[in-house]
């Protein structure tokens, strides 16, 4: 099979010619990758490893037209984004802060409109992503989903204070993103013809323990806007929507479920998302792509326990419904630890 075939295979709960394999790696792994196995950098680690997913954005900022630098020195950075968030960011340090929203009162709603969606230059670097790819992965478009994305306008501690105290405007700001994104995935899989893949809506709404919000939160301020985007989506003719998001979003699967999403990603043990177990309780419900534990596993395990963790993802899959995978392949990860278990896949 390609990798179309065997992904498309997997997700639609047939069975593939063996499970497929998606993993992003860090630029610190890859970069001990390269230095150990004596490659220069022509050589891409996504295709020495046959990875068999790419994801292609586009720029879905709402305000892309906004971005400008106010400062830039040998100390730090102070800029507006895409976001129309105000961030500072110092030389060297991992993350940046944000010193301010545009939305900041109901009323900003209305007099900051989005820029539109039909803008090419949303769609430039995007186009590029997919004619590379193509001929060797299977390709998905992406957009945000209207929890995170409306932190990033809102601020994320605002945006739960009004989930909990005025969820009315966090509906409509929930709404207004919703509605935003759906256009940018629209013109996403009409610009990329992916509609024989589909469109991955990436949210991270969720910790390792719960999700952000309660299940009743969501079911009223954002499973309607769930519900909208994927109708839109397969409506347009998208094959599979997926949905991804870090942490523990087992409270939610029933109702995204309900709102017609067909997978999930990335599947994360540490946040006792246990891939073989929700196989078994969700069947052909849903399609999961990760499991891999990349926290304890990968990191710190034998060979004989990365081995072992590997073949129960591989057992689980053997009929479809499972792509296996891990969040992120970080620093922490030896390159021989990974080496096992992508050789037992393969195998």
């Amino acid at each position: 099979m390609t990798s179309k075939e065997r992904v498309m295979a997997a997700i639609e709960h047939r069975r593939p010619d063996r499970v497929p394999v998606f993993d992003g790696f860090w630029a610190g792994f890859a970069q001990r990758w390269r230095q150990e196995k004596g490659l220069d950098a022509s050589v891409s680690i996504t295709d020495y490893y046959g990875i068999d997913i790419a994801i292609c954005v586009a720029d879905e900022t709402p305000y892309p037209s906004r971005k400008a630098t106010l400062k830039d020195d040998a100390e730090e950075t102070l800029a507006w984004d895409g976001y129309g968030r105000l961030v500072r960011s110092v030389k060297g340090a991992f993350f940046s802060e944000y010193l301010e929203n545009p939305i900041k009162r109901p009323e900003d709603l209305d007099r900051n409109p989005f820029d539109p969606v039909e803008a090419d230059s949303r769609y430039e670097g995007f186009l590029k992503v997919v004619a590379e790819n193509r001929p060797r992965r299977c390709c998905f478009c992406k957009v945000g989903g209207p929890y995170l994305r409306t932190t990033f306008i809102r601020g994320e501690e605002q945006f739960l204070m009004d989930i909990a105290g005025d969820p009315e405007f966090a509906k409509a700001l929930a709404d207004r993103m919703a509605d935003f994104l759906t256009g940018v995935g629209l013109e996403s899989l009409r610009r990329g013809d992916m509609y024989d893949t589909g469109i991955w809506v990436y949210d991270d709404i969720a910790y390792n323990h719960n999700p952000m919000v309660s299940p009743a939160s969501f079911e009223r301020v954002f499973l309607p806007g769930y519900r909208r985007m994927v109708r839109a989506f397969k409506g347009a003719g998208a094959k599979k929507v997926i949905m991804h998001s870090d942490g523990n979003i087992g409270p939610l699967l029933d109702m995204l479920i309900d709102a017609g999403i067909d997978g999930i990603n990335p599947v994360e043990p540490r946040a006792s998302m246990d891939l073989v177990q929700l196989k078994k309780q969700y069947g052909e419900r849903l399609a999961f792509i990760g499991g891999m534990c990349n926290a304890q596993v990968l990191p710190r395990g034998t060979r004989g326990e990365i081995v072992g963790e590997t073949q129960k993802i591989l057992e689980a899959g053997r009929e479809g419904g499972v792509v296996i995978g891990t969040h992120s392949i970080g620093d922490d990860i030896p390159v021989a630890h990974y080496d096992w278990y992508h050789e037992e896949v393969m195998r």
